[in-house]
């Protein structure tokens, strides 16, 4: 047992390994940085199950998470966004990208001392929202090429860091059961995520993350989520 209670926090690393990798390869061109972002996110989903499924939270791990989550889910979303607007071209243009950063930081601080998060969301998660900015070279393209005029990427970037802090009711995908009452909502979005995907692949993202922040608003609206 004293070698599993490691497990929650290796994957943790992990995580932070994979943004530090992605950073790496924005400016190597080795490899898409989405494809890091991604694989952080799988690392940050194990490492919170594993550590529900071992028993070994702790405070640590908590604080660790939100470390390996700044760089992986705010830095490197940023700096993928800062080279897209083309620091070579756009003077002081490309710097509102690091707003991504500084807002993701303040999110997850946010969150660590908030107690009204634990069943649902107050402002985007950083999750979705780097991989909302991750699969934009991914969107079909008549799509993507307005998305990458320089200015269009910066209004996303305030856009996206505001999301992130902004007093936005949003659903959690925690399944306290597998039952059909009281997970409506959830199975709905995830049926609908998993046919966009098969849609649309990679290019999809965008457009689930955006879905996914609507359904949030219209079913708090609706009466349909409480909490």
């Amino acid at each position: 047992m004293s070698l599993l209670r490691h497990i929650p926090n290796a994957l943790t690393c992990s995580n932070l390994i994979c943004g530090c990798l992605g950073i790496i390869s924005l400016f190597t061109n080795k490899l898409e940085p989405a494809y890091f972002i991604w694989a952080a996110c799988v690392f940050d989903f194990l490492d919170g199950f594993a550590a529900r499924l071992l028993k070994v939270s702790s405070p640590i791990g908590k604080e660790l998470d939100s470390l390996a989550d700044v760089v992986s889910f705010g830095v490197l979303p940023a700096l993928a966004v800062y080279t897209w607007i083309d620091p070579n071209t756009h003077l002081y243009l490309p710097y509102l990208a690091l707003l991504i950063a500084v807002f993701s930081a303040l999110r997850l601080a946010k969150f660590n001392i908030d107690t009204n998060q634990t069943d649902s969301f107050i402002g985007v998660p950083t999750p979705a929202n780097a991989l909302f900015l991750s699969a934009l070279p991914f969107l079909p393209e008549a799509i993507r090429l307005a998305v990458f005029s320089p200015y269009v990427l910066a209004a996303i970037a305030i856009v996206c860091s505001l999301l992130l802090v902004a007093p936005l009711p949003l659903f959690a995908l925690k399944f306290k059961t597998f039952r059909w009452q009281g997970n409506q909502l959830r199975f709905t979005f995830l049926g609908i995520s998993v046919l966009l995907l098969l849609a649309l692949h990679a290019g999809a993202i965008p457009f689930i993350i955006l879905f996914y922040i609507g359904v949030s608003l219209i079913s708090r609206l609706a009466g349909v989520e409480k909490k």
